[in-house]
């Protein structure tokens, strides 16, 4: 397993709350998505109402290590296999929120739905797409 993966972030989350919700579904917080502007380009089909798919990095959680394989989420009185719930406490700090875009303005989006922290990278943006894709 000895292949190495770099992520470069496109961008960081900013916002001025002191705390967020746990998961991006229970999120009315709004916050900024400002985005390295060499990657203007690919904001172009990006617009206000669109839902989008963030993936960032937890850069704030501590080291993964075996004893957190298993953990108890708040609200929660049994522990429960990492794969199976939101920690951000993971083998990659890897999360995902979808989020509503209130406007565009450059590189900056305005977005509904913040989980995440002030100045967390995001990694990549995607489209929130349901159903079929052809």
């Amino acid at each position: 397993m000895g292949m190495e993966i770099i992520f470069r972030p496109i961008g960081y989350v900013h916002h001025e709350h002191e705390s967020v919700p746990r998961h991006w579904s229970v999120s009315d917080l709004e916050g900024r998505l400002e985005i390295d502007p060499i990657y203007l380009d690919a904001l172009a089909d990006t617009e206000a109402g669109d839902r989008i798919v963030v993936l960032f990095h937890f850069d704030k959680s501590p080291e993964f290590g075996a004893s957190f394989l298993k953990q108890t989420p708040p609200g929660r009185d049994a522990p429960k296999g990492v794969f199976g719930i939101c920690s951000p406490v993971r083998p990659n700090a890897l999360g995902l929120s979808v989020v509503e875009v209130l406007t565009k303005v450059e590189c900056v989006l305005t977005v509904r739905g913040i989980d995440m922290l002030d100045g967390t990278p995001i990694l990549d943006i995607k489209p929130h797409v349901t159903g079929a894709v052809g």
